[in-house]
């Protein structure tokens, strides 16, 4: 890949809010046929007020993908990966095809823009008096029973990943040292800035993307997002949420659901080995032992009590497979 793969707008402040923003949309499939008509329908609607190009990168889907893309958005540009590469590998892709943009919204299948939505996160950006400026922006996020899904999130700690391992995923509601989800549901009525937010619905300035680079393709699946957002923090660009602008996330969960790891064990290995990977990058190799130590511990646990998926993750922490690592 190129050393940025954004094309920008040619300024060199933050995106301007003179013009009718132009946003890449750009969309990772694989097998995804059951969900994406409803995400194409709602892009007209949930991208008003911006001129906006819809770029689908496909991992070599099988099912009627490709062909649903073609039929209802003929103007798509279309990237077809080959093979499945991986979530980050055809994100850059995607983004690398795009035509000249002021932003990149990253989508995954499963989510419906609100109307509005799009330039509602857009208006974020160029944020007057920021210290730091608003490099990615997250919309509310609600499941598909219109249920707030918590979506920001806070760094990964030790004691964060020791206290998910003892009270689950639903750690950070009891205290914010104790996980890295963020509960407080104040937090997702203002504009609030967070460590990083899931990666199924974002909002990327061109700026932002041109000073931090492409996302990294070591990571076949989660954690992306996270260590994207760190780096990008480092180079001095914040993640915010976006209150008035809302979308459904159909995979999205509420405490205590871990979605579709719960009936897949390879998905939550992947999950699980991620987030080792993604810490050791920022960590020495004594604060990787400890925090590869305690997520081993949680997982045994799990494992202990008859969760498959917890099986799975701890012989997938002793052993990696190319399953999990892509």
């Amino acid at each position: 890949m190129a050393e940025s793969t954004a094309s920008p707008s040619g300024g060199a402040g933050a995106p301007t809010k003179h013009t009718k923003p132009r946003l890449a949309v750009v969309v990772v499939t694989y097998q995804s046929s059951s969900v994406l008509k409803d995400l194409l329908v709602s892009l007209p609607e949930g991208l008003s007020g911006t001129d906006w190009q819809l770029v689908v990168a496909d991992n070599a889907s099988t099912d009627d993908t490709v062909a649903i893309t073609r039929e209802l958005v003929p103007a798509a540009r279309l990237v077809e990966m080959g093979h499945n590469t991986g979530w980050s590998a055809a994100l850059n892709a995607g983004i690398s095809a795009a035509d000249e943009f002021d932003a990149v919204m990253v989508l995954n299948p499963d989510i419906r823009l609100v109307p509005g939505s799009g330039l509602a996160m857009y208006d974020v950006f160029g944020r007057e008096g920021d210290i730091e400026r608003v490099g990615i922006v997250a919309p509310r996020m609600y499941d598909g029973g219109g249920n707030l899904s918590p979506s920001l999130r806070r760094e990964p700690t030790v004691t964060r990943a020791l206290g998910e391992a003892v009270f689950g995923t639903c750690a950070g509601q009891y205290h914010r040292v104790l996980g890295e989800t963020v509960y407080d549901e104040t937090a997702y009525a203002q504009n609030t800035t967070a460590d990083w937010a899931t990666g199924a619905c974002l909002l990327i300035s061109a700026e932002c993307l041109a000073a931090t680079g492409p996302w990294d393709e070591s990571f076949f699946l989660y954690s992306e997002e996270t260590e994207y957002a760190l780096r990008a923090r480092d180079r001095g660009f914040r993640t915010m949420l976006a209150p008035d602008a809302q979308v459904i996330h159909l995979g999205g969960g509420s405490c205590g659901d871990i979605g579709n790891s719960e009936t897949s064990p390879r998905l939550w290995s992947i999950l699980t080995l991620s987030k080792v990977r993604m810490y050791r990058k920022r960590h020495s190799l004594l604060a990787y032992a400890v925090y590869w130590s305690v997520v081993f511990l949680g997982q045994s646990v799990a494992a202990a009590i008859g969760r498959p998926w917890g099986r799975r993750a701890v012989a997938v922490l002793l052993r990696p497979s190319k399953v999990e690592l892509g």
